[in-house]
């Protein structure tokens, strides 16, 4: 079976041809930035993310069919990522897959992004092996889910507030660093000399009872350290309390902020995975992914964990961390094989399924 996949919820434009048999062989995957368009804004400007899509969209899939070695006619389905995302974003993917499956009389099926990103650790790879408990950690997204198969998923926890991705871009624009923010603070927290214990910045909802993350806590404590707290209110009859100024940010310092907050993060990222794993099991894989499956932090300590379990950690390769079509044609693959399919009413969806 040879799937289509588009993918348009946010900010990239991807195509990508990927062969069901077996395992998930991907033929072909294209991507399309818009990280100098959103660039001086500091994240991702609705408007301008949907036109950029409709400028990127035809080429996009024209190369993904032309790299995969095969015409338009060789397409046995499309698959379309149609929630969640940006509506005007997912309308333009939506659109053009709609007009391909008419057009070449295949199935239509429509894929949920934040699912389609724990696809994407089978892809060109063994298949995962269910049950498995999954993490996917992005710049929209921070869920735990119970999988027993690509397709049946039950969410077992999720952000309050913001994401992990989220936090991230935040802490990134609080130091002045630019976007997208997790790549660039994970070089920062990277280099050589960094002191990660510097600051003691607080992990969200530690309870293990509780699956669920919070990252505005960490986020604001960043902000105060970079420029300083807020002056209290004034009490009546007395003088106005001046809170001291947040010392010079010099590069050490920096690096050491940068550090700190990360180690706060996958110390959360990790406690909620070995909670889960844990409490909700039995499980026979970890699966993790999103844009932060990414970190370099992350990801390592994901392994030792899976080590301590001794249960295997699957995570895509860094191609296929950040958002791609090729997860959307994989589980696209997964829920054919179950007998899904959507007609031309399928409709565009700014919220997940679960």
């Amino acid at each position: 079976m040879l799937v289509l996949g588009i993918e348009s919820s946010c900010d990239e434009t991807a195509a990508a041809v990927v062969e069901g048999k077996g395992g998930l062989r991907v033929r072909s995957s294209v991507v399309a930035t818009q990280h100098d368009l959103h660039a001086e804004y500091a994240g991702v400007v609705p408007e301008i993310a949907s036109r950029a899509h409709e400028e990127h969209i035809l080429p996009v899939i024209r190369r993904a069919v032309r790299e995969a070695g095969i015409g338009l006619g060789d397409i046995e389905a499309v698959a379309v990522g149609h929630r969640p995302g940006l509506v005007g974003s997912l309308l333009v993917g939506l659109s053009a897959a709609k007009a391909l499956a008419w057009s070449l009389g295949v199935p239509l099926v429509g894929v949920d992004h934040v699912h389609a990103h724990l696809t994407a650790a089978a892809l060109d790879d063994e298949p995962i092996a269910f049950p498995a408990l999954g993490l996917v950690v992005s710049g929209g997204h921070t869920t735990l889910y119970a999988m027993a198969s690509d397709t049946e998923l039950t969410r077992l926890g999720a952000t309050i507030d913001d994401a992990a991705g989220e936090a991230y871009d935040k802490v990134a624009a609080i130091l002045g660093l630019g976007h997208p923010g997790g790549p660039l603070v994970d070089g920062l927290a990277s280099e050589p000399g960094v002191d990660d214990r510097a600051f003691d910045f607080p992990i969200g909802l530690i309870r293990k009872d509780n699956l669920n993350f919070s990252f505005s806590g960490v986020k604001t404590a960043v902000l105060y350290e970079v420029k300083g707290r807020p002056a209290p209110p004034t009490l009546p009859g007395r003088d106005p309390i001046v809170p001291p100024a947040p010392p010079p940010m010099t590069p050490e310092r920096m690096r050491d902020i940068a550090a700190s907050f990360q180690r706060t993060v996958c110390a959360a990222l990790v406690r909620k995975t070995e909670a889960a794993f844990e409490h909700r099991g039995p499980f026979r894989t970890i699966v993790i992914g999103g844009g932060v499956s990414a970190n370099s932090r992350l990801r390592r300590e994901m392994q030792e964990l899976g080590d301590r379990l001794r249960v295997p950690v699957r995570v895509p390769p860094m191609k296929y961390c950040v958002d791609n079509a090729a997860m959307i044609a994989g589980l696209g693959v997964r829920l054919l094989e179950t007998g899904r399919r959507d007609d031309l009413t399928l409709s565009a969806i700014p919220t997940t399924a679960c």
